[in-house]
């Protein structure tokens, strides 16, 4: 049995590596269409794993945005002074209101950009201040959806192309309807089949694939070979 070496590698959040499909088209144009957005303002929602922080890397790569945490909107006042400002994962702390309404002013006053990334709609955020209430109407929303079958295929295709694995396409299909849907989902068993098939110096199967996924839905943390 041949170890490899541990090697991590870094998940790819360019524009090359972006596969465009129908359930992340909207946003991916969004991105793309950026400065002339129809307001200052954009929302990308979604749920986990469905790209949303690729999209956000590759627009804060392109805007030079500064990229804040949920808990550092008042903060972002001062960022939208010098240029566009990018918070990922809003859900990620309690809504701050009062800085986000403050940010959101700042960000119209300075005429720049805000790219608010969240797994919710801004109706569902629970909004309490009128004001900032009053501001979200204006904002524009665009929804990233879960990754469809064409879509996942391309991804797991380009995950082991990445790795110089060949993979023949009735294992990418027998993966794509088996893990979860979500790009997360594929980057880890196409890891963790590059890995086993590494120590034991075989292809990547539908065999292989097989017990890879079982041990997954098991719960399992570590590859028993």
């Amino acid at each position: 049995m041949q170890l490899p070496l541990d090697l991590v590698l870094d998940a790819a959040h360019n524009r090359d590596d972006l596969v465009v499909g129908p359930s992340n088209e909207q946003a991916v144009a969004l991105i793309e269409r950026w400065p002339d957005w129809p307001a200052p303002v954009a929302v990308l929602a979604g749920p986990p794993g469905s790209g949303k922080t690729h999209l956000a890397a590759i627009w804060r790569e392109m805007s030079g945005a500064r990229s804040l945490t949920a808990d550092q909107l008042t903060e972002g006042v001062d960022a939208a002074e010098q240029g566009p400002v990018l918070i990922d994962d809003l859900d990620s702390a309690p809504l701050d209101e009062v800085g986000m309404f403050h940010l959101i002013n700042a960000v119209r006053q300075n005429g720049t950009s805000l790219l608010i990334v969240s797994r919710r709609f801004p109706q569902a955020w629970g909004v309490k201040l009128p004001d900032l209430a009053s501001r979200l109407k204006a904002v524009t929303t665009v929804e990233i959806h879960e990754p469809d079958d064409m879509l996942m295929m391309a991804v797991v295709t380009k995950l082991f192309s990445d790795r110089q694995v060949e993979v023949e396409p009735h294992v990418v299909q027998f993966l794509v309807r088996r893990i979860e849907r979500s790009l997360s989902a594929a980057m880890e068993v196409v890891a963790r089949l590059d890995r086993a098939a590494l120590e034991r110096q075989c292809r990547v199967s539908r065999a292989l694939a097989a017990e890879i996924v079982a041990q997954m839905d098991g719960g399992q943390q570590s590859l028993d070979v």
